[in-house]
């Protein structure tokens, strides 16, 4: 893969970022009703550099221990950077996270939310926290069943103590993005819960038609890494 440049980056960010602006227009929502979370996670700070120039400040990463590498620095330089925790959170890794991340979207099994109920009692931090649902019922992917959920929201708040402020789901490459979308919305409403983060580069449009507060694109802005 041809090396992307500064120039390449701002100039697609700046692509994606109108994209997401045109949808939300087409769905007949607010401009500022649809959030980009900047998917970085394999790139490094010279890559997401240009994103921050340009103003953006909401980045999504996948795993705890790549980020403590990169952006603490980052943070450091641009204070009011908003991190995501889109990928899978090891109960290991809680305490990590909680210092990290200001939202941590992958609240997905009991130990977790036992493990985040346990750290949280020991800082001052309080990062979002969104659940995450298998909207497919995949077995090879994390996430709280679509039947199970609605439980799993009440012990989060009378177990736990947690307080969840969304939904996030990642719909079965092989099926069409706007069913599973529509069950997360379903699942969001009849729980009060207003944020869903649902939509990637392929399908952020569907999404946002079906009510994504938030979208996740990475590919379409750093290109693919490898």
């Amino acid at each position: 893969m041809t090396q992307s440049t500064p120039d390449d980056v701002k100039n697609r960010y700046l692509s994606v970022r109108h994209a997401v602006q045109r949808a939300a227009r087409d769905a007949d929502r607010a401009e500022a009703d649809v959030t980009l979370v900047v998917v970085s996670k394999t790139f490094g700070p010279e890559d997401i550099e240009p994103v921050l120039l340009s103003g953006h400040r909401i980045f999504g990463e996948n795993r705890v221990q790549e980020s403590q590498g990169k952006w603490p620095e980052l943070k450091a330089r641009f204070p009011d950077v908003e991190l995501h925790l889109i990928g899978p959170l090891q109960s290991n890794k809680t305490k990590e996270a909680i210092a990290l991340f200001d939202v941590i979207e992958t609240v997905d099994r009991p130990s977790i939310a036992e493990a985040l109920s346990k750290e949280l009692k020991k800082t001052d931090r309080r990062p979002k926290l969104y659940v995450q649902i298998n909207t497919g019922e995949e077995p090879q992917k994390a996430g709280v069943a679509p039947k199970e959920a609605d439980d799993f929201l009440k012990r989060c708040h009378s177990e736990w103590g947690l307080e969840i402020s969304g939904l996030m789901c990642i719909p079965p490459v092989d099926e069409p993005p706007s069913p599973h979308f529509a069950l997360l919305r379903k699942i969001a409403e009849r729980n009060g819960l207003k944020i869903l983060s649902m939509g990637m580069s392929s399908d952020f449009e569907a999404a946002i038609q079906l009510g994504a507060t938030h979208v996740r694109i990475g590919s379409a802005i750093f290109g693919h890494r490898g």
